[in-house]
């Protein structure tokens, strides 16, 4: 609604007098053509009169909606929440009932589950309606949940390199690229040993992506890599965010992989932090989460544990990128 003051009413009226003024502006309140503002000051006279009103403009008739809501919508869509906000259903209709049509016409014949995006365009025409526009919000006022739509979420698929593809082997996850790639290019080199680890496979992380990937871990790589038999480490930056991401991949993997840390090369790094000084190290970002659960550092040596212990507690880091494929 607009606003106008009572200055631009009272010109408006054309009255000199004060109590015809008082007696137009009455009369426009209560004909519902304006309405005051709470909080605006009153003019100090008497009867007094707010300074500032809401114009209000003709009211929509709402017929024609109400008997579509009630008649012709699917009862797969309850209505309800339309029927109490008809001026969301005026601006969210064109979706309502693109989605109402599915429902009728498509959702039964529906061979089985697809993508997000996929069921987004086959419902109303943009890909990305559910994920990044007001698809959600939309389902949320029909009462259709997004499970009876059919979809599943993806993921960013995985990068990885396999030198050995038998079952058997140690799978190395790498949270940053720089590392994957020169570690990789170590593998097509003809080398497997690697800070006394023979590595069979590299996958790259991506940082927290991996934690995204986790649901589709199976899907994303190939058998050999998945195999119950395998030994996984995983290697990262020597931060709290590094170590929490480690922290929460073992989670997420408990029940069918033990994730251990890379020790060999986060033992690397630490020995060659020590040699360039604890001055030479970047400090660590603000915000990082410092609540560890402790299980990282179980897997080292009370020497190494107490070294990585006094970079974290000094406000440092030690990045992947420290390392280089002249140290491996």
């Amino acid at each position: 609604m607009k606003r106008i003051s009572l200055d631009s009413l009272i010109q408006e009226s054309k009255a000199s007098a004060y109590m015809q003024q008082y007696r137009y502006i009455r009369h426009k309140i209560e004909t519902n053509q304006i309405k005051p503002i709470k909080n605006s000051p009153l003019n100090g006279k008497t009867p007094a009169l707010h300074t500032r009103y809401w114009l209000i403009g003709p009211q929509p008739d709402y017929t024609g909606f109400i008997e579509e809501l009630q008649f012709q919508i699917v009862p797969a869509i309850n209505a309800d929440y339309y029927l109490n906000h008809l001026d969301v259903y005026e601006k969210e209709r064109k979706w309502v009932l693109l989605l109402s049509n599915y429902l009728k016409n498509q959702a039964q014949n529906a061979a089985g589950p697809v993508s997000v995006n996929e069921r987004s365009f086959q419902i109303w025409g943009r890909e990305k309606f559910l994920q990044k526009e007001q698809g959600k919000k939309v389902l949320a006022h029909c009462g259709v949940p997004m499970e009876q739509l059919l979809v599943y979420g993806t993921t960013e698929p995985l990068a990885y390199y396999s030198a050995d593809r038998q079952a058997g082997q140690t799978v190395l996850i790498i949270e940053n690229k720089d590392t994957f790639y020169s570690m990789r290019k170590y593998l097509l080199n003809g080398f497997r040993r690697m800070f006394g680890e023979e590595i069979g496979t590299v996958v790259y992380g991506s940082g927290k992506g991996i934690l995204r990937s986790f649901t589709d871990f199976g899907f994303c790589v190939e058998p050999h890599i998945n195999a119950p038999q395998n030994r996984i480490l995983y290697f990262g930056d020597l931060d709290y965010e590094g170590i929490k991401i480690y922290e929460r991949l073992f989670e997420l993997f408990c029940g069918e992989h033990e994730i251990e840390p890379f020790l060999g090369a986060y033992e690397a790094m630490v020995q060659k932090a020590e040699a360039y000084g604890m001055d030479f190290l970047p400090d660590t970002s603000p915000g990082q989460n410092r609540n560890l659960s402790g299980r990282f550092l179980g897997y080292f040596t009370d020497g190494m544990k107490g070294s990585i212990e006094r970079i974290l507690k000094a406000g440092k880091y030690v990045p992947q990128e420290i390392l280089n494929i002249g140290d491996m």
